[in-house]
């Protein structure tokens, strides 16, 4: 017998910020009756000037929290959701569960709490709107009692839920502790929410709907009308997120590429449009040398200097013992003979530096250790790299010709990608020279 195919779609808070969004959600949802799942995300902005709902969740709980004028925010919420029942005509009353926010505001419930009740709410009007049954993330996402996501628990109890629920709707980006505690992924985590329901329900396909076509090539604020990709693996996805592609979250990966589920990026305003595929493996036609372009600015390079350091078992052990005894993880790790730089997030290394500077002087005696504060990174992804000759050659001197110094430079062991440090003045630019060179 011939497996059911069930497709997971999940609408981000720009899919889902007014009437006029639900409306498009519900006939795209409508459009195939293999979209039995849907997870939500919270009401984004509406224009550039409005706020997202869960901003004003945070906004309320922390005047509740130190006896200001929460009423005002609440309000301004209730209206927000008020307004999309009107549109809707939906025979639904949210004045329970706005009566039960705000008693745990009052009783200081936490901001994790108060960021998940954007999705939560969004999830009984989305549910409502479909016909679909509503399914609190808090009863089938579960995290343990210091908020660690509890990956197996979860596909137990959200397959065993769902395997006896036709048509569902799962608020994304939260679950609850054993005591019924709220924990949130970090932000944008509803992407992560949705790739856990599809491995529960072993979904054929993920389907990830935002306010963009799909992954393009490099951040459209810094080149005009970069090209869409139309298809990438995994792992370059992984690679991209992580280095500042901001479309997916890069935690999305993992639930479905160990079940070889593939992920379609598709826009809610132009479902026409073919979107990005992300798959284990790409199809050949499908392949192409660079699949993006991507970066963050203000880094710091820690740069250690010490004579034979090659020589001396260990070192590299104690130094990162040094960072670990801070807790502050490490970006990058290039290296010389007698140097070695570790690349950290700025403002971790500023709340932190001077007992990393005593760690590290206490557990390694360096000769020297420099900090350079001024550095952005850059890095080109692309599986096809591997297979072309030249592009290094090609890499380095368009960076040359557009004037940018490279400060830093790390070659990925799995080939796939090639990250530099630069100036954050210079961040831009080289970013426009890439993409001018290895695409255009």
């Amino acid at each position: 017998m011939e497996k059911e195919k069930i497709v997971v779609a999940k609408f981000g808070g720009s899919s889902l910020a007014d009437a006029e969004h639900f409306r498009k959600v519900k006939k795209i949802v409508e459009s195939d009756p293999a979209r039995r799942y849907v997870v939500p995300s919270a009401p984004g902005k509406r224009s550039r000037e409005d706020e997202k709902v869960t901003d004003l969740l945070y906004q309320c709980s922390a005047e509740a929290h130190r006896g200001g004028d929460y009423v005002s925010v609440l309000n301004k919420i209730k209206k927000r959701y008020q307004e999309i029942i009107d549109e809707l005509e939906l025979d639904v009353s949210l004045e329970r569960e706005f009566a039960v926010i705000e008693q745990a505001f009052l009783s200081d419930a936490g901001a994790q709490y108060a960021a998940s009740r954007g999705e939560y709410l969004n999830g009984i009007l989305l549910a409502a709107f479909l016909g679909y049954e509503f399914v609190d993330a808090a009863e089938v996402v579960r995290f343990d009692r210091n908020g660690v996501f509890e990956d197996e628990r979860t596909n137990f109890f959200l397959n065993e839920r769902l395997s006896r629920t036709e048509r569902a709707v799962v608020p994304g980006f939260y679950g609850a502790d054993d005591a019924g505690n709220i924990h949130t992924f970090s932000r944008g985590g509803s992407d992560v929410s949705g790739a856990i329901v599809a491995r529960a329900v072993q979904a054929e396909l993920y389907e990830n709907w935002t306010d963009v076509s799909g992954f393009l090539l490099t951040d459209p604020t810094i080149v005009d009308h970069p090209k869409k990709i139309n298809a990438m693996t995994y792992a370059e996805l992984r690679e991209l997120s992580y280095r500042g592609a901001t479309v997916l979250h890069e935690e999305a990966v993992y639930p479905v590429r160990r079940e070889g589920i593939s992920i379609h990026i598709r826009n809610t305003n132009h479902p026409e449009e073919n979107g990005t595929f992300i798959r284990r493996k790409i199809r050949p036609e499908e392949e192409v040398a660079i699949t993006g372009i991507a970066g963050k600015k203000n880094f710091v390079a820690v740069s250690i200097e010490k004579n034979r350091m090659n020589a001396q078992i260990g070192f590299v052990k104690k130094m990162l013992e040094a960072f670990e005894e801070n807790e502050i993880a490490f970006e990058h790790l290039p290296s010389g003979i007698d140097t070695i730089s570790v690349i950290l997030q700025k403002d971790e290394f500023e709340r932190k530096k001077d007992s990393i500077m005593e760690s590290l002087h206490r557990l390694l005696k360096p000769d020297h250790i420099t900090v350079d504060p001024d550095l952005a990174m850059v890095t080109v992804v692309g599986k096809g790299m591997r297979s072309v000759s030249g592009i290094a050659a090609r890499f380095f001197s368009s960076l040359g010709r557009a004037d940018v110094n490279i400060k830093m430079i790390d070659m990925g062991s799995n080939e796939i990608n090639c990250t530099i440090g630069v100036k954050n003045d210079d961040f831009d630019r080289a970013i426009r020279a890439l993409y001018d060179e290895l695409v255009e």
